[in-house]
């Protein structure tokens, strides 16, 4: 099968596409024939090795020391279930799913194997593959940061770095669980952010932006670049802040992903994607992504046809 793989920290020049073995599967697993993927903020972060300094030497130790040791990076996709252990019980060939990979990565190829209790779920009815990828990741991680906040109905809520994959998605859950949602981006994307509910948008780089900014009950930083200070500046007494800095790994669930595409079939979410890519210029998807200018996600298309009904 063709795969990309990372030959060593750094550049996305390390980046190869490569000839593997495919998969095959162990009484509890499932092979699935990826259709396609994303390349995330998290992949740059694993291929450039980018950790918080007191986690630097248990993450260099789980993910390899010189380069990943696992070469196949990628943490979500969607597919079709193509064969089953002897023991799986809860999935069948021809099922679509999709799933969250995590530590496990491998994301970016063209088959996986993943056990039968993995994060893996079938895809929302009526989505296509490139759609279905892009919510595992961004999905579960807004569903898991925004938890914590615990929002309440009427509460006024801050979300900074709005258009991104988190942020986009963290936006339109915030609005379903009834808060009036101020998003915070670039001037190129301020449309967006009020198509996927917000109340209001702020354009961080207008002068006035400071002043624009009002009083929250939770101030969410989806992207780790709000200094503090400012964030607890515009926090009410009591308030939540919430930054995806520093958090590495976040833990979720295969329940978190059902609740995901619940919320997907319901209308309530559905995935923006920026660009497309195909599996052998994931390195060009890389370039882009570094950028740190996307809207949404970058979604690699991996199996022509590249979108099935």
């Amino acid at each position: 099968m063709r795969a990309v793989i990372c030959t060593r920290y750094g550049s996305a020049d390390f980046l190869q596409l490569a000839n593997l073995e495919t998969p095959v599967p162990g009484k509890k697993d499932l092979i699935i024939r990826i259709h396609a993927t994303t390349v995330s903020a998290g992949d740059i972060r694993v291929r450039k090795f980018q950790s918080p300094p007191l986690l630097w030497i248990p993450m260099r130790l789980v993910l390899g020391l010189q380069r990943p040791r696992n070469p196949v990076l990628g943490v979500e996709f969607a597919g079709e279930v193509v064969d089953c252990g002897s023991e799986v019980t809860q999935f069948q060939r021809g099922d679509r799913v999709f799933a969250l990979t995590g530590m496990r990565f491998s994301a970016h190829a063209e088959y996986i194997r993943l056990p039968e209790h993995a994060q893996i779920t079938h895809m929302p009815a009526g989505m296509e593959y490139e759609q279905a990828a892009a919510l595992p990741y961004s999905g579960t991680s807004a569903l898991c940061f925004l938890r914590r906040a615990r929002i309440q109905p009427g509460q006024r809520v801050l979300i900074y770095g709005a258009s991104g994959a988190v942020g986009t998605t963290s936006v339109q859950l915030a609005v379903y669980y009834g808060a009036i949602v101020t998003g915070v981006c670039g001037p190129d994307h301020v449309s967006l952010v009020r198509e996927m509910g917000a109340s209001e948008v702020l354009d961080y780089t207008q002068p006035s932006f400071r002043e624009q900014l009002k009083r929250y009950d939770v101030v969410f930083d989806a992207v780790g670049k709000l200094p503090e200070k400012q964030a607890l500046k515009v926090l009410v007494p009591g308030g939540t802040y919430i930054t995806v800095d520093g958090q590495g790994m976040i833990r979720t669930t295969r329940e978190d992903l059902v609740y995901i595409r619940e919320r997907a079939e319901a209308g309530e979410i559905w995935p923006v994607i920026d660009r497309f890519y195909t599996l052998d210029e994931i390195p060009e998807a890389h370039r882009y992504v570094e950028q740190g200018h996307k809207k949404g996600n970058v979604v690699i298309r991996v199996q022509p046809p590249y979108s099935e009904g």
